[in-house]
């Protein structure tokens, strides 16, 4: 039983590890572009956009019809000689910069950056402070205890019953 559980640990793992050598994308033989210097730029440009139907996908991994008219169109501008810039710029025109898997650093997005560095510090000032306090709130006797729990453990120790009343 627990060789099987090993096993299948250890199948997990190798799964686990081999996952992402393994991805297969979405590219139909049809769309890929003979100029293998194109393509190269396609599949690139290709791996920063945001499927809008999956979202958290890019187009070069999705299997959405809409994926696949990014593709193609992404293809098409590339051809027609259009630069990365150019082809990023006229997909943010047509579909807003959701359609970007990293956003751009501008002031309309500066919180979206700041969010998780602030939360994260915050976090952490929280803990440290909730420690401190924890220290300050528990005065501890060399045994553990505090001074009025020793006395009446000493009491008890020498006949007392404890009682104050």
């Amino acid at each position: 039983m627990i060789q099987m559980r090993r096993f299948i640990l250890l199948l997990a793992l190798l799964a686990s590890v081999l996952a992402p050598l393994t991805a297969v994308h979405a590219l139909a033989p049809d769309e890929v572009l003979a100029d293998p210097v194109l393509e190269q730029r396609a599949r690139a440009l290709s791996s920063e956009l945001r499927c809008m139907v999956c979202q958290n996908q890019s187009i070069d991994d999705s299997d959405a019809p809409l994926a696949k008219d990014l593709r193609v169109l992404v293809r098409e501008r590339l051809v027609a000689g259009d630069s990365d810039a150019q082809v990023i710029d006229y997909l943010v025109s047509r579909y807003g910069e959701f359609v970007l898997l990293k956003p751009k650093v501008a002031w309309h997005t500066l919180a979206l950056w700041i969010a998780g560095p602030l939360a994260l510090i915050a976090g952490i000032a929280g803990l440290l402070l909730a420690l401190r306090r924890q220290r300050k709130a528990q005065p501890v006797a060399a045994g553990g205890l505090s001074a009025a729990e020793q006395a009446e453990l000493d009491q008890i120790l020498k006949g007392g019953t404890g009682d104050k009343s």
